[in-house]
């Protein structure tokens, strides 16, 4: 009886890491930990789909000021613009699309003349999207713009 006792508090220290080794199993089966088969820490961003349906890819553009400048200064031309309307990717970290008072993305891509530009739009109705500004992903251009 002795030797019970004198392995008794070695036996429950064994008893506590299986019980706890096998709560992180269950929970890395459950995908609910760092590491796991299937992260559950923050909910998903949201799919370009969902910032897309906000934007329509076939608005009509108006240029502010700031974007014709940039435009320009980036050899830019405005069907390269409407190109990356229709055809680019939206940025999510470059978006917001609860920019007030109109919601902003910034959609990328190559334009057919190559460059790889960077386009914010807001879209302040169905019908059209405000272009913001133009950037070139892979050329620094000197623009002075106000």
């Amino acid at each position: 009886m002795k030797s019970v006792q004198k392995y008794l508090p070695v036996l429950l220290l064994a008893v506590l890491l299986v019980a706890g080794w096998h709560q992180e199993w269950w929970k890395r089966e459950s995908g609910t930990i760092p590491g796991s088969k299937n992260i559950v820490t923050s909910p998903p961003k949201p799919e370009p789909k969902v910032a897309g349906a906000l934007l329509n890819r076939e608005a009509r553009l108006e240029f502010t000021k700031h974007a014709k400048c940039r435009m320009d200064c980036r050899h830019v031309t405005e069907a390269e613009v409407a190109e990356i309307l229709q055809k680019g990717e939206v940025n999510l970290e470059k978006s917001n699309p609860n920019d007030r008072p109109c919601p902003t993305f910034a959609l990328e891509g190559y334009s057919h003349e190559g460059q790889h530009l960077r386009i914010v739009f807001a879209p302040c109705d169905k019908n059209s999207a405000r272009v913001v500004t133009c950037i070139d992903l892979d050329k620094d251009w000197s623009c002075h713009c106000e």
